[in-house]
Formats: C-alpha cells, structure tokens, sequence
C-alpha cells in the first residue's frame, strides 16, 4: 500500500459488476484494471469480502477469477487495530436505536464493519455501490456508517475515473 489513498472494494461492487455493466465476457479490461491496480497497491479488498464472495457459489465466473486470478495479497487480514475498531462500530450499530434489531443483526454478520474498520484505521477510501439511507430502519447501508466514522466513500466509477482507468474499444481492421 503505497503512501497514495487506497481503495476497499466492497462484495457488492464486485457481484454488480460481473452481472451487469462489467460481465467478464463484456468488459474483461475491468478485471484487469483491478489487478493492475492493485500490483501499484491502490486496490483491494479485505479478507470478510473474500468470505462473502465465496461463499455459496461454486463455479461461478466471479468465483473462479477470485481463486484462480487474484492474488491473495489482495484480500488484506484484519490486525488488532482493525477489530478493536469494529467493536466501536459495532456498539454504534446496537446502540442506534432507529435500526430495527434484524438490521442490526444482519450487520454484525457482514463485511461492512469490517471494511469501515479497517478504512478508518488504514485511511483508505471504501468503494461501494450502496446510497446512504440516513432514514432507514430496515437495513445499515455502508455509506451511513462510513459517515458516522469519518471515512471517505465513493463509487466504482469515481475510483476508475480518480485511477484513470479506461477501457478502450479495439476496432477490427
């Protein structure tokens, strides 16, 4: 990770991606953008995510880049500072009243708290494709938690146009 600002990947930014805008077989140079981006340490993702993309599916397309094409190097581990982080953002989440219990729930199960954790110690900049729902009851979205923790959030399109990623059309002859 290099002194620049680094960017976690959310699953959902990976899971949207492959059915939808950026499909393996539409758009491969996204894929790649990703791996190069992340040898020039810009990009990755932590270990929790790794779990949720796995888990459940078998033969996949996203399944198999991630075992076979992705580097573990990748999916960074969470260190002590990273879970004493993730138990303030826990006790936030059971403490906000305005979140149903089954939204609170949910969340002590997924990836987000951890990937705000290890943002907010590591100053990295979270990528999702989540909106912020301050009024939700029903669910925690990334972007509200990413607020209350002062860190930064973006989306995948803001994170390739800041890398200056681009994927060019090549015209047959």
């Amino acid at each position: 990770m290099t002194g620049s600002p680094f960017y976690l990947l959310d699953s959902d930014v990976f899971i949207t991606a492959k059915n939808t805008y950026y499909a393996f077989d539409i758009c491969p140079g996204f894929w790649d953008s990703l791996l190069e981006m992340h040898q020039r340490g810009r990009v990755f993702s932590i270990d929790r995510v790794h779990e949720e993309l796995l888990f459940g599916r078998k033969s996949e397309d996203l399944v198999q880049w991630v075992k076979k094409q992705v580097p573990a190097s990748f999916f960074i581990d969470s260190d002590e500072a990273v879970g004493d982080r993730y138990g303030d953002i826990m006790l936030w989440a059971q403490r906000n009243t305005q979140y149903s219990g089954g939204a609170r729930a949910k969340f002590a199960t997924g990836a987000d708290g951890w990937l705000v954790a290890f943002a907010s110690v590591r100053n990295a900049v979270v990528v999702t494709n989540e909106q912020p729902a301050p009024q939700s009851q029903g669910s925690i979205k990334l972007p509200d938690v990413c607020q209350a923790f002062n860190v930064v959030h973006e989306n995948i399109f803001d994170m390739l146009r800041k890398l200056l990623v681009q994927f060019n059309f090549a015209k047959s002859p």
